[in-house]
């Protein structure tokens, strides 16, 4: 593995995704959990050991695969494959986790009778 320093994105991509879980869809939570698992057969990694996926916190995953997508480098084709959808599943923890922001937000302003972005 390579070292990285974090970029700004980066950070605000872990800092945006909760300590829990997030409402994915199945087929989008069977995308991130298989991308975890494959990219943890191939490169031989434990990210979470003893964790089942389910229970594995939202900032937690987030920030394991950045960190992998940023310091792993893949040799042979199992691991290019499943390096490959590395960015796909951080993205969709991203969007998922700024659809929950937004709706919490969304909820407190209808709370205090006032419209988002009012």
């Amino acid at each position: 593995m390579k070292d990285y320093m974090p970029e700004l994105s980066e950070i605000r991509m872990v800092q945006r995704a909760p300590d829990g879980p997030l409402p994915f869809s199945e087929e989008d939570r069977l995308y991130i959990f298989s991308c975890l698992a494959d990219v943890e057969a191939s490169f031989g990694l434990a990210g979470f050991p003893g964790l089942e996926p389910e229970a594995i916190a939202s900032r937690a995953l987030i920030r394991q695969l950045i960190e992998w997508w940023r310091t792993l480098e893949p040799l042979s084709e199992a691991q290019r494959d499943a390096y490959g959808r590395l960015p796909g599943a951080i993205r969709l923890i991203d969007t998922v986790s700024i659809w929950v922001e937004e709706q919490a937000a969304r909820r407190k302003a209808n709370s205090a009778g006032k419209s988002p972005g009012a």
